[in-house]
């Protein structure tokens, strides 16, 4: 149901000469669909940012009122070169985003089409720095954090799915996907029931989650341990955020080829169109929010989470 969609844009992105405009021409046939691309540069290169919309029939694009999801492909970069030759497995992020943004198209075209607007961001780059990282070295990004959060999560967006390759760690052990405890202005929360059910559905199979700890959900750049960029989505929103990891039982360097398995980015792509489909027709909630209220009655705001820190911490 949603491999045609993964291979198409695994094809259009394992490619040296890649560009946020290449990737863009797989929505040709996709007349409603509105895409954006920017090319930002920073200290270490410059990378294609790409926005996808896909409207809904009672979006507020056309001045309805059905909820806002988005779906963000986040990753260091696509590529290594020159040093790594080829897709490196860091790119599932945002192969799963373009995959999910073409397999709503095509179901907008044949008639299926969701309540609310889908807004899908992710960002192109084929030759990206890397970096050191216990267990094993990430991907680095030519934009810093702050410029891939302005570009990719956004006001609009009333819910988020982060998409990420999640195999450079020893904390999951699964091949596949999992999904994290639901975060929200500092706060992790508990994981939502019904994004447990949409999983057990897409996946015929005990849904998988995995652990995150407060340094995860804290901005990059403070020195502390994240296990990735999954949750920094997180920092620059109100709005509730789960991350989506790709997984691998072993663990996996962010800059290794030949290790993003068509079949597992396919499965985090099926669970992210179903989510979309449930969020906008409001039948899937991220979060309880009077539950939520609750805990910031009894224990106050946690947005400090969401900034670099005190000055002393510095």
């Amino acid at each position: 149901m949603t491999l045609k969609q993964t291979m198409a844009a695994l094809e259009a992105m394992d490619d040296a000469h890649v560009t946020g405009e290449k990737v863009k021409e797989l929505f040709a046939g996709y007349p409603e669909v509105s895409i954006e691309v920017q090319k930002v540069t920073g200290e270490k290169g410059s990378t294609d940012f790409i926005k996808i919309v896909i409207p809904g029939t009672e979006g507020k694009t056309k001045g309805g009122s059905a909820p806002t999801f988005g779906i963000v492909g986040r990753l260091g970069g696509i590529g290594a070169r020159p040093s790594r030759i080829g897709l490196v497995s860091d790119a599932d992020g945002a192969v799963a985003a373009v995959a999910a943004a073409l397999k709503l198209a095509d179901m907008q075209v044949k008639g299926d089409r969701l309540k609310g607007d889908i807004i899908v961001t992710t960002h192109i780059c084929p030759d990206a720095p890397t970096r050191p990282h216990e267990p094993v070295d990430f991907m680095d990004s030519p934009v810093d954090i702050g410029a891939m959060n302005a570009h990719e999560v956004l006001p609009e967006m009333e819910a988020v799915l982060s998409i990420d390759t999640t195999k450079g760690n020893r904390v999951i052990n699964h091949k596949g996907f999992a999904i994290s405890p639901t975060v929200k202005e500092g706060y992790i929360l508990r994981v939502s029931e019904d994004l447990l059910r949409i999983m057990e559905m897409t996946t015929g199979l005990l849904p998988v989650t995995f652990p995150i700890t407060m340094q995860d959900i804290t901005p990059y750049g403070n020195d502390l341990y994240h296990i990735n960029s999954i949750l920094q989505p997180a920092v620059a929103t109100s709005a509730p955020v789960v991350g989506v990891a790709v997984t691998a039982q072993s663990v996996v360097p962010g800059c290794g080829t030949g290790a993003s398995h068509e079949i597992d980015i396919a499965a985090a792509v099926r669970f992210s169109v179903e989510v979309a489909k449930e969020f906008t027709n409001g039948t899937c909630a991220f979060y309880d929010a009077a539950e939520y209220d609750r805990i910031v009655k009894l224990y106050g705001s946690m947005k400090v989470l969401q900034t670099a820190g005190s000055a002393e911490g510095k």
